[in-house]
């Protein structure tokens, strides 16, 4: 990392939430703030079609250490994830999604553990949410463990050393989360230090989950399935 390199990256992940996307991004800047560290805030906008695109480059205009990327079309959750990873330039990287039910209270719990760990992950242990999103959830988490096999806990928000993305070759491609749970596993398969820690939610203010829904996560499952035969192929061992 060069000298000049802020410490935390933040990459907020957004999709036409443009009732929520200045609110988060000036909330998550006093919170970084309150870290006394160097920082970045890097908004990857998904293709945004509502006004938030303008939004954020307006939030970049005002801020040196805002940054913001814009998908041309709307190119699904791994692909800002694979941006995220690649042009973050914190030590450490995090990411948040712009709808503001994770509050960024969760960095001053994460980046102290961060000095004990190469990745964080958080989980929810109190989800206040309707019955079909917690047994969409339910479903989804018991999917991932009969394709994958036991895995570190996490729901949400993770936090990880940058450098760990140096030394893992990532193969998953497609719109969904693929390429986070391949990120969790081939880490957690280096004797890498992982823990999990709880974390809160919020309900949403505006508009509604974009991913918490019988078509994204039937899309997971199949792009898990893939990735199973992709870790196989390189003899990760994936014990069911």
């Amino acid at each position: 990392m060069s000298a000049d390199a802020p410490d935390l990256t933040v990459v907020l992940m957004l999709y036409n939430e443009r009732s929520t996307i200045r609110d988060v991004a000036l909330e998550l800047g006093r919170i970084l703030d309150s870290l006394q560290r160097p920082w970045e805030l890097l908004i990857i906008d998904d293709g945004s079609t509502d006004g938030s695109e303008t939004i954020a480059d307006d939030l970049a205009n005002a801020d040196s250490r805002i940054r913001v990327i814009h998908h041309g079309v709307n190119s699904g959750l791994g692909a800002v994830y694979r941006t995220g990873f690649s042009a973050a330039q914190g030590f450490y990287v995090t990411f948040f999604p712009a709808d503001g039910q994770f509050p960024p209270q969760i960095l001053q719990k994460f980046r102290p553990a961060m000095e004990n760990a190469d990745l964080v992950l958080g989980y929810l242990p109190d989800r206040p949410s309707a019955w079909m999103s917690r047994l969409l959830s339910a479903t989804e988490r018991l999917l991932y463990r009969a394709l994958l096999g036991p895995m570190p806990r996490f729901q949400g928000i993770m936090m990880f050393r940058r450098d760990l993305l140096k030394e893992i070759t990532l193969r998953s491609d497609g719109r969904g989360w693929a390429v986070v749970m391949e990120f969790i596993l081939r880490v957690s398969h280096k004797s890498s230090r992982v823990i999990s820690l709880p974390t809160a939610v919020r309900p949403r203010t505006a508009g509604r989950s974009k991913v918490n829904n019988v078509r994204t996560i039937t899309a997971n499952i199949q792009q898990l399935a893939r990735l199973r035969h992709l870790l196989d192929a390189d003899d990760t061992v994936v014990s069911g």
